[in-house]
């Protein structure tokens, strides 16, 4: 994989049941390309909305480019996703037939391109995330368990 990641949404992650990822192109002015360089750039409290037929991506955090003198665009200001119709159309069904949300999960670089990879999703309730934390607990020590065996049976 040549992804090279410039920010992943571990929150998202944590609070969401994820189903169908996309990959969608990004709508950037040229400092905030060169700031995503620099990895100043935050998905914490991003959203994807769709609005008109088109998707935005809301409250996406990419801090201003410091050399920048001339135009300098609002650090949180709503870009536009690049999909395919096909794509979008999908998206609008699922986010109203079935009630879900839509998050972004991580910003990457594919070849010379910015991409983000958004996810459809359904929030996790307070048990649910007890539920997946013991789970992920479990199988750390299980892991841990594997790799002390075959360590015992190398000597």
């Amino acid at each position: 994989m040549n992804d090279h990641v410039i920010a992943d949404n571990r929150k998202a992650r944590h609070d969401y049941f994820l189903f169908d990822k996309l990959e969608a192109g990004i709508e950037l002015k040229g400092s905030e390309v060169k700031s995503i360089r620099d990895g100043r750039v935050n998905l914490r409290d991003a959203y994807v909305r769709v609005n008109q037929g088109e998707v935005f991506v809301v409250n996406l955090h990419i801090a201003t480019y410091r050399y920048t003198h001339h135009f300098v665009p609002e650090p949180t200001r709503t870009r536009k996703l690049l999909l395919k119709k096909k794509e979008i159309e999908h998206l609008i069904v699922d986010l109203t037939r079935k009630s879900f949300v839509c998050v972004p999960l991580r910003l990457y670089f594919k070849r010379n391109f910015i991409k983000l990879e958004i996810a459809l999703a359904k929030k996790k309730k307070a048990h649910d995330k007890r539920q997946t934390l013991k789970e992920e607990i479990h199988r750390k020590e299980m892991d841990k368990a594997v790799k002390q065996s075959l360590r015992r049976k190398i000597r």
